[in-house]
């Protein structure tokens, strides 16, 4: 088993800027796929980027260039800076760690982004 604990989520101008973070425990593999997804009320969650252990990356369209996915391998976490960011960026935004065996997903961390 492996739990996920993500912080930083909050209010936000639009314009402005966030940081996620998620600290994963308990079971942890060596090659593993940490990442953040996003559900928006009424919509399916999307991934927003995703990271390996081995340092590859991959990031939706949408935030290509506002968005920076990290991680600290020896504390198992990951991160995501979000800046200039959008009104339609308010979602729910989770954590999840991933290997071939299972997937685990954090609680949950909102972002809300308004004026």
């Amino acid at each position: 088993q492996v739990q996920l604990v993500e912080s930083g989520g909050g209010l936000v101008r639009p314009g402005g800027s966030l940081r996620l973070s998620c600290a994963a425990s308990g079971s942890i593999s060596s090659g593993n796929t940490m990442g953040w997804y996003r559900q928006a009320p009424g919509k399916p969650r999307e991934l927003v980027a995703r990271m390996s252990s081995g340092g590859t990356t991959n990031y939706a369209g949408f935030v290509k260039g506002r968005f920076t996915i990290s991680r600290d391998n020896l504390r198992n976490t990951v991160f995501l800076q979000m800046n200039s960011l959008k009104p339609e960026d308010t979602a729910v935004y989770y954590c999840n760690y991933w290997v071939i065996q299972a997937s685990y997903w954090g609680q949950g961390t909102q972002v809300t982004v308004s004026s």
